[in-house]
C-alpha cells in the first residue's frame, strides 16, 4: 500500500471535476452521508458500480424519476446488499474472461439498520466468501429512514421511538454493537473507522480499502440532525466531539495489524458531546447518571482494548 496515492491535504482530494453525486437530493441539511459518497467516489477511479441498500441515502438521492448518481447504481432491499455485490462481482468476473470486459470497482453503501441488524448475515457471507469490494456502512446509529428506531449502533442511554427516554429506561439500555471487530474476525485484510471531521483520513481509507483483494470495511459515522436533535449547523462539531471524547476512535486494521490514527491522550469531557444531541440530554440529570456512568465505562473500556490491539498499553 505504500505505492498507493494517499494525500496529506485537504487540497489534494480532486474538485468539482470529479463529482458524481449531483445536487438536488433530499438528504437533510447537516447529514454526514453526501460528504461520504462525494469523497468515496473521489477517491475510487473508474469503472465503478454503486451498490446501495434501502436507506436514507438511496431513498433521499433516487426520488421517482429523478437521480442523483451519475455512475451505475443498484438499488437493493435492507437485507442483501453484500449479497448482489458478490453477484454482480462474481458475474463481472466471468465477463472479463470471457469477452475481456474491465471489472469495476464495486462500492456498497448501507447504513446502521442494514449493516448491524438486517444485512449482517449477507454481509457476513459475503466476507467468508472474500468477494472483491468496498463495504461502506454510514452510521447514524438508529434506523432514520423508517421513524428514528433503536438499532443494534444506538448507543446506550440514546434515546429513539422504541427506546424513549422516560420513568422506565433512561434510553436504550444496551451498548453498541462493534461491526469492525465483527468484519475483522472474517479475516479480512483490511477495516477502518472514519469520520467526515477528518476527510483527509477518511479518503486515505478509501484508497486504502479498494486496494485490497477481496472485502474491505469501513464503518463511518454519520451525523443526523433529526434523529440526534441538534442544528444541522453543528454537524462537523459533533463529529469532531466524537473523536476528541473517544465516543468514535478513528483506527484501521491492515492484515491484522491494528493503528490508531488520531491519538486521543487528553480526552474532552464526554458531556460536551452529549449536551449538543436532543437524544442524550436527559443523561446530563441527577437521576440518570447511573446510565452515564455506564456509557463513560463503555467508552473507556474500548479505548483501553484498542490501545492493547495496537501494542500501545
Amino acid at each position: 500500500m505504500s505505492e498507493l496515492r494517499l494525500i496529506k491535504s485537504i487540497k489534494e482530494i480532486p474538485g468539482q471535476k470529479y463529482e458524481y453525486l449531483a445536487p438536488g437530493h433530499r438528504l437533510c441539511a447537516g447529514c454526514g452521508a453526501p460528504q461520504l459518497v462525494r469523497i468515496v467516489l473521489k477517491a475510487i477511479p473508474d469503472p465503478k458500480i454503486v451498490i446501495n441498500a434501502t436507506g436514507c441515502l438511496e431513498v433521499a438521492t433516487t426520488i421517482y424519476p429523478y437521480s442523483s448518481w451519475k455512475i451505475p447504481w443498484v438499488h437493493n432491499a435492507f437485507e442483501n446488499a453484500a449479497a448482489t455485490a458478490g453477484g454482480v462481482e462474481a458475474a463481472f468476473k466471468i465477463l472479463e474472461k470471457k469477452f475481456g470486459v474491465k471489472k469495476p470497482h464495486i462500492i456498497v453503501f448501507g447504513g446502521d439498520g442494514g449493516t448491524f441488524d438486517i444485512g449482517l448475515q449477507a454481509l457476513s457471507g459475503a466476507l467468508e466468501r472474500g468477494h472483491d469490494f468496498v463495504y461502506i456502512c454510514y452510521d447514524n446509529e438508529a434506523y432514520m429512514n423508517t421513524g428514528i428506531q433503536r438499532s443494534s449502533a444506538t448507543p446506550r442511554g440514546a434515546a429513539t421511538t422504541t427506546s424513549p427516554a422516560g420513568t422506565v429506561i433512561p434510553g436504550k439500555p444496551e451498548r453498541k454493537k462493534n461491526l469492525v471487530e465483527i468484519a475483522v474476525a472474517h479475516g479480512i485484510e483490511y477495516a477502518a473507522t472514519a469520520n467526515p471531521a477528518y476527510p483527509v483520513d477518511l479518503y486515505n481509507k478509501i484508497v486504502k480499502a479498494d486496494a485490497v483483494e477481496g472485502p474491505a470495511v469501513i464503518h463511518y459515522f454519520n451525523p443526523c440532525p433529526t434523529g440526534w436533535r441538534f442544528d444541522p449547523s453543528l454537524s462537523i462539531e459533533i463529529a469532531r466531539l466524537a473523536v476528541l471524547t473517544r465516543v468514535w476512535p478513528l483506527y484501521e486494521v491492515e492484515k491484522g495489524e491494528y493503528k490508531i490514527n488520531v491519538m486521543i491522550k487528553k480526552p474532552r469531557p464526554l458531556e460536551e458531546y452529549l449536551e449538543k444531541q436532543g437524544r442524550f440530554r436527559h443523561l446530563l440529570r441527577p437521576e440518570n447518571k447511573w446510565m452515564l456512568d455506564l456509557l463513560k465505562k463503555d467508552i473507556e473500556e474500548n479505548w483501553k482494548w484498542l490501545l492493547r490491539r495496537a501494542g500501545l498499553a
